[in-house]
């Protein structure tokens, strides 16, 4: 999953591609390097960052879904060089024109709990949706990262009510994909934690996991001192092993090419043990 930021304050590329056109292009870009899906995001979910208003966030999402769906781009065959379309969103408003649009996937860092209509409408669309680990906002979540019986086993139960959750607005289980929420109201060990517990999440969990720890400030522990975002890409790749290798159903990368390798070295691992 390559992750395209179409917004002026992300923590790792903030307004590279806030232009569509330049969005269109990096998209494009992505898939040729392999990217399997494009995971579209209107609106920061880092640490601190302002909420954004519903229309902004479609006004910068859609023009960039209708393009690489009109074009071809954004399909679901690899095949034909095409890539699956995620729009990364915690408004069921915005989740909704971009199915309209023609978008695959919806993708929510909050798992409903962001907006109640959100469940409704993935059961009634039949999408995919991406069911992430969630506490507090992004003003809050850093100090909501208390989990008395360990991350792991918290986690597993805090998703396991929105499973329920699901369940009762009719979503099939088929559609929902889990996220563990690396890095959101998570400290940099519990972050840890929860990544070396990957297969035991799926396990557990029942359900394909979605693993997101690109570029993230835990990262940091195993790069360099001082190491941007961006110098942590090489870190990113290492997780992306590990998280493939533990049997991931996909990984959200901001730098495709690395991590298509390190998928491809899992793949050859588990292949010949």
């Amino acid at each position: 999953m390559g992750v395209l930021n179409v917004t002026p304050d992300s923590f790792s590329d903030g307004g590279r591609w806030a232009d569509p056109e330049a969005a269109v292009a990096h998209a494009r870009e992505l898939i040729a390097q392999g990217a399997d899906i494009i995971d579209i995001g209107g609106e920061s979910t880092r640490p601190g960052a302002q909420r954004v208003d519903v229309d902004t966030e479609i006004s910068r999402v859609l023009p960039v879904v209708r393009a690489l769906l009109a074009d071809g781009t954004g399909g679901a065959d690899r095949a034909t060089g095409s890539a699956m379309v995620s729009v990364d969103t915690i408004h069921a408003a915005t989740a909704e024109a971009a199915i309209d649009a023609g978008a695959h996937i919806i993708n929510d860092v909050s798992g409903g709990l962001a907006d109640p209509a959100m469940h409704g409408l993935i059961a009634r669309t039949g999408v995919v949706y991406v069911c992430q680990h969630w506490r507090g906002d992004p003003e809050t979540m850093d100090r909501l990262t208390d989990y008395p019986g360990g991350v792991v086993a918290g986690v597993e139960a805090e998703l396991r009510e929105r499973l329920a959750e699901l369940d009762a607005a009719g979503v099939d289980r088929s559609q929902v994909v889990l996220d563990p929420g690396l890095g959101f109201a998570k400290t940099h060990a519990q972050s840890w934690e929860l990544l070396a517990a990957t297969s035991r999440l799926i396990a557990d969990l029942g359900r394909p996991l979605l693993v997101g720890s690109s570029r993230k400030r835990f990262l940091a522990q195993a790069a360099e001192a001082e190491a941007t975002p961006v110098q942590r890409d090489a870190v990113t790749a290492a997780t992306t092993a590990l998280a493939a290798a533990a049997g991931a159903w996909a990984v959200r990368v901001h730098e495709v090419p690395v991590n298509r390798a390190a998928v491809r070295t899992a793949s050859l691992w588990k292949e010949h043990q």
